[in-house]
């Protein structure tokens, strides 16, 4: 009931926040990616070049990313995102009409620019100035959006491009941007939110605003975008050469397109568990258990090759990415405060579009040097394992770190980890 009256209460914003996360879907990999085998028949391309063009289109993104993060904290949130939506637009118009390489390297770049990065950056930082003491719940119903677009757009992406063909059907996701994103994210982000006016889950400390140039000095950042990066990185991977680890393992395509419903599911229940358990425990908490479940997907994948193996590696990819959906976005606001949070999150998002990028790339000439796609995925689940530990250390330090009253709120140590007022106020 209480979860139904937050709900209720801030239906506006949350939903401002889930359209933008919903929309995004545009410009991830999982939805271009449906594109792929249509794209490299027509450019006469191999899997390891696409990914390289990919690869390509990404990092440039990743790379401009940063120079408009700013514009987070100078304009208003519905400004940004009115902007953003209708980039994004133009995207899929170019995409649909690509019909050489730099034309299609710039699609993938506007794409990727304004679907992944712009998109996922104004409904993250948005929801975590809005929220505060609720910020888990709020995260983990907005990135709600995430998950059902990636359960319904395949499938609509599929049908239509039956009828459309693929490049109609870009053309047509431009049309909805502009018929229905627009105007519905224009509303519901139109009004700010106070956070102040929320009633407390818990009581939060109050945490000082870093500047972007201490974040980027901070080992802890460091460690943990080591952590972060990996879901983007692992997944986009998966996700891109799809078709290639069907053929390998012998899969139907179609009981494999299948497994993404059931994904989507998972994610949909771990994502709100997880906001309920940021606000419970705090996201820096969390941070040694998110990639557990990612580790074992791998390595299901890695040394199985049964059928029932689609479906046990998208329950355990599901649990991975409803928890990081959520966890990550509470996790910057929460280490370093609200003030300079959209141009911390551009270098976040933007380092995640790198590792993202980086995923096809690698993997691709990887397979075309005759590296073993499953055991690439292997390594994957080691380094998740590796770096959970990782995260351990990261969180013990920072709960010593908050049981220390005697260190100014304002003051942060050599290690780079923010301290708190002791008083543990909200702002």
């Amino acid at each position: 009931m209480e979860f139904l009256t937050f709900m209720g209460r801030n239906a506006r914003w949350l939903a401002g926040g889930f359209l933008l996360c919903f929309f995004s879907s545009f410009g991830q990999t999982f939805y271009i990616s449906l594109s792929n085998g249509d794209i490299r028949r027509e450019f006469d391309l191999s899997n390891g070049d696409f990914g390289l063009i990919y690869m390509v289109a990404t990092l440039a993104s990743a790379a401009t990313l940063p120079t408009l993060g700013w514009t987070l904290d100078r304009f208003k949130a519905w400004q940004v995102a009115v902007v953003t939506v209708f980039c994004l637009a133009l995207a899929t118009a170019v995409m649909s009409l690509a019909a050489s390489l730099p034309l299609l390297v710039l699609a993938l770049y506007l794409l990727r620019l304004f679907g992944q990065g712009m998109m996922t950056e104004t409904a993250m930082t948005a929801t975590g100035r809005w929220f505060a003491a609720n910020r888990g719940r709020a995260m983990a119903i907005i990135s709600l959006g995430f998950h059902v677009g990636t359960g319904l757009f395949p499938l609509i992406f599929v049908l239509v491009a039956t009828s459309l063909g693929w490049r109609g059907t870009w053309l047509a996701c431009g049309a909805v941007l502009l018929v229905v994103a627009l105007p519905a994210v224009a509303y519901t982000t139109m009004k700010e939110r106070d956070p102040q006016s929320e009633p407390k889950v818990r009581e939060r400390p109050v945490v000082r605003d870093w500047t972007m140039k201490e974040v980027t000095r901070s080992p802890t950042f460091w460690l943990v975008a080591s952590a972060v990066l990996a879901p983007p990185f692992i997944g986009t991977t998966l996700f891109f050469h799809q078709v290639y680890l069907t053929e390998l393992r012998g899969w139907p395509i179609e009981v494999f397109a299948s497994g993404f419903a059931l994904m989507s599911a998972t994610t949909l229940v771990f994502a709100l568990l997880c906001g309920s358990l940021v606000d419970r425990f705090s996201a820096v908490r969390l941070l040694p258990f998110f990639l557990v479940p990612m580790a074992l997907a791998c390595f299901v994948v890695w040394g199985s090759s049964a059928v029932a193996t689609i479906f046990v590696f998208m329950v355990l990819l599901g649990i991975s990415n409803g928890f990081s959906s959520t966890l990550l976005g509470a996790l910057w606001p929460e280490l370093y405060g609200t003030k300079h949070l959209g141009s911390i999150r551009s270098v976040t998002v933007a380092l995640m579009v790198l590792s993202s990028a980086l995923g096809p790339g690698v993997t691709g000439v990887l397979i075309d040097w005759q590296v073993s796609y499953p055991l690439q995925i292997g390594v994957m689940g080691l380094y998740c394992v590796a770096i959970s530990f990782v995260m351990a250390l990261v969180a013990r330090r920072q709960a010593v770190s908050l049981a220390r009253p005697d260190v100014h709120p304002t003051v942060p140590t050599e290690r780079g980890i923010d301290r708190v007022d002791p008083q543990g106020h909200e702002r």
